[in-house]
């Protein structure tokens, strides 16, 4: 039974592919949206931990605000779905219009000077787009991906960054990724890498919007390995004045961090993370919709799941 739904998940990522692509555009989206409310209604658990998660960064909200927070986030979750099903297809110029970006003249100057730049994302707003637009506008793009379940739909997971030109390494199974990583960082390359939740169980308790939440250590590790350039980068939707009623994304490269070069290793490293928690945060409460996390992040919640 458990290899029936696998083949049953692969066979609904493949359709995705290759369905939503032919679509008109409106008509896709359009579709999403509806998928979005539809999977709202339904309360499901994935919808009840984002729930969860915006009531924490969101205190204020009163449950109507909540709902409709949720809603509009469960809107620019599927909408990043529908966006990846449809990247393959974009030209170069199709993806420059999709994207408005800011703060990355000292990033281009790192590159331009011969070095590496670590980027310290969440999940924010289409991550995938903003690789995808960096290969082609910025430098290459070097990252790790989560192993997904079944090992097929990682392996369209994979195949379908792989295209957009970025070098992906897997985040378990594989080799070494820190050492991995860190050799990459001998380049001028850019390296963005979810970190807003720890995967490895190795991550490092940082506050985020007030409560603790586990965070990954390794965009400030492998910065105070190598010296490479730290910088916090958030996304978010807004609409695009080019195509009424569509959307496009917003990459913001935030000030470096860096590395206080005092304590221990991993003092500096926790200082750091803190620094881009920080940032993440704010950016987080300003586009809290575009926060797709659906998943454990706080403390509180990972200690005490039920």
């Amino acid at each position: 039974m458990k290899r029936v739904g696998d083949v049953l998940a692969v066979s609904g990522y493949r359709l995705g592919w290759s369905a939503v692509r032919r679509l008109p555009e409106r008509a896709a989206y359009g579709l999403f949206d509806r998928l979005a409310d539809v999977t709202t209604a339904r309360d499901g658990h994935g919808v009840q931990r984002l729930r969860a998660n915006y009531a924490r960064v969101r205190p204020e909200l009163g449950p109507a605000e909540l709902d409709d927070l949720v809603r509009e986030g469960m809107r620019s979750y599927l909408r990043y779905y529908c966006e990846a099903f449809r990247l393959p297809d974009r030209s170069r110029a199709e993806i420059e219009q999709a994207v408005r970006v800011l703060g990355d003249g000292p990033v281009r100057q790192e590159l331009a000077d011969g070095r590496p730049v670590v980027c310290f994302l969440g999940h924010l707003g289409n991550w995938d787009l903003a690789g995808a637009w960096g290969t082609r506008s910025l430098g290459p793009v070097v990252t790790v991906a989560e192993r997904l379940r079944p090992e097929e739909v990682y392996a369209e997971f994979l195949a379908f960054r792989e295209s957009l030109g970025m070098t992906i390494l897997p985040l378990t199974g594989g080799g070494d990724v820190f050492a991995e990583l860190r050799g990459h960082l001998t380049r001028p390359v850019v390296m963005p890498l979810l970190a807003d939740r720890d995967l490895t169980a190795r991550g490092l308790e940082v506050d985020l919007c007030g409560h603790r939440a586990r965070m990954a250590a390794g965009p400030a590790a492998l910065t105070v390995a190598t010296g490479a350039a730290l910088h916090p980068v958030s996304i978010h939707y807004e609409p695009d004045p080019a195509r009424p009623g569509r959307h496009r994304v917003v990459i913001t490269f935030h000030p470096r961090v860096e590395d206080p070069r005092v304590g221990t290793t991993r003092q500096r490293v926790t200082a750091m993370t803190q620094q881009c928690a920080d940032v993440l945060g704010s950016a987080i409460r300003e586009h809290t919709e575009d926060w797709h996390m659906l998943q454990r992040v706080f403390v509180e919640d990972l200690e005490h799941p039920g």
